[in-house]
């Protein structure tokens, strides 16, 4: 009878009349030092101050010691003097809602879309503690993606966690959008993390789709806000994610991109005092991704699943540097896009061989295994050949396998770029017939 009273019910829970005030004590660029506020103040708190013109500046609190507390502001410190009054506004989590399928939302919970968001009765958790391992439920079934390559040799499953490693313009966010499109769930969760600004419309209403958005709830931040914002959208992304998990849906969870957070850690961790280590980045980088990817995946037996794709931009296909060495450690696989393979016209371009899905052998039959591991070594011994080929040094009859390999070369890349709504079980009968004709 009152259920339409809720959204109003949780807007007057968040009012709040009385607040602990400290005074700003030094100003830097981007941080600032608040005295009177250490004993009460807790990391990741926000605070709130007055600049010049009665604008309200906002920031997070990143380090704490007796005396004070360490600023991080969401934008420039212009306007802030010496002994101006900071409120101590504690931390909060988003309160998700069914009716945020369609909407754009912003890291703290606000619209983007120019309409009312209602929110939910219950507050979430932004910073979520992972299901405990001995109480999540098992992998689920083969999932049908629509893509060759993924319906084939790197399947996906419900509930499995894979990372798509790729340099900039090679078709990561295509693929993904095609994903959200395609892959069964119930409900698509997009982080989007320091994209750019004009891009987000375009990747909604073009890329992603009427289709695709009207299961989809996007949370973005884009690439001029403030590091803290886009480490706050990935966290505000996982806890809509978990919120319909727990109801026991099944959700595809979408982030792009893991490095984008990694360097918006980066930058935080270093204003907090962290010395950098890992190449510039510091050592709670590690701890971020795991705890990052970890909160995905099976949820407790009787709750749903978060199948998880993480984007990771690599530079120079350099799969050793940090955030990819790491993500990749963490993941139930990792599909490689390769940029001398878009360079040539082939999209999704996914480069097979250096792929792999942690959810074989089990998510294939026998039968398909074996296809597979043929595909896989034909592929092998073409691109080992590819030089002596390419230059015309290979003699045909040479050797057997390669002789297989350049005849069949050909059907499988043509493969790869295809779609199959059919699922798995189309794909397979098509990378069958690239065998027998």
């Amino acid at each position: 009878m009152f259920t339409n009273f809720l959204p109003l019910a949780s807007e007057i829970a968040e009012l709040r009349t009385c607040f602990r005030c400290g005074y700003v004590s030094s100003v830097g660029s981007g941080s600032l030092e608040v005295r009177g506020l250490g004993p009460v103040a807790r990391v990741g708190d926000l605070v709130e101050l007055e600049a010049a013109g009665d604008e309200v500046l906002r920031g997070e609190i990143v380090a704490i010691t007796r005396e004070s507390a360490r600023v991080m502001m969401y934008s420039a410190c212009e306007g802030v003097g010496l002994n101006v009054v900071a409120r101590l506004v504690p931390i909060s989590g988003p309160r998700p809602d069914e009716s945020w399928k369609g909407r754009i939302i912003d890291a703290f919970g606000n619209p983007l879309d120019g309409r009312p968001l209602p929110r939910g009765a219950a507050e979430a958790d932004l910073k979520a503690v992972p299901p405990a391992a001995a109480q999540r439920a098992a992998l689920g079934k083969r999932l049908k993606t629509g893509e060759a390559a993924l319906d084939t040799m790197l399947p996906l499953v419900r509930g499995q966690r894979i990372g798509i490693f790729a340099g900039s313009g090679v078709g990561k966010s295509s693929l993904l959008a095609r994903l959200a499109r395609g892959v069964e769930a119930d409900i698509v969760v997009f982080a989007l993390i320091g994209e750019r600004g004009r891009e987000l419309r375009h990747f909604t209403d073009h890329v992603l789709g009427e289709a695709g958005m009207a299961r989809s709830v996007v949370i973005t931040a884009t690439s001029d806000q403030s590091p803290l914002i886009k480490r706050r959208a990935a966290w505000m992304a996982m806890s809509v994610a978990e919120y319909f998990r727990d109801q026991g849906k099944h959700v595809l969870f979408l982030a792009d991109s893991v490095t984008r957070l990694a360097e918006a850690h980066r930058e935080v961790a270093l204003t907090a005092g962290e010395a950098p280590s890992l190449r510039a980045f510091p050592p709670s980088t590690s701890n971020l991704i795991a705890n990052f990817a970890e909160r995905a995946g099976p949820g407790p037996v009787g709750a749903g699943h978060i199948t998880a794709v993480f984007s990771v931009l690599v530079a120079g296909s350099d799969m050793e540097e940090p955030v990819a060495d790491i993500t990749r450690g963490l993941l139930d696989g990792h599909v490689v896009l390769s940029r001398e393979i878009a360079e040539r016209g082939r999209f999704p371009a996914i480069d097979v061989r250096r792929s792999v899905s942690r959810s074989l052998p089990d998510a294939a039959t026998a039968e398909e295994n074996a296809l597979i591991e043929r595909t896989r070594a034909l592929l092998g011994a073409y691109e080992m050949a590819e030089p002596m080929i390419q230059t015309g040094l290979y003699t045909p009859g040479s050797d057997p396998e390669i002789d297989a390999a350049i005849v069949i070369w050909p059907k499988l890349d043509a493969f790869f770029a295809r779609q199959y709504p059919g699922g798995p079980a189309e794909a397979f009968a098509a990378l069958k017939l690239c065998f027998e004709g």
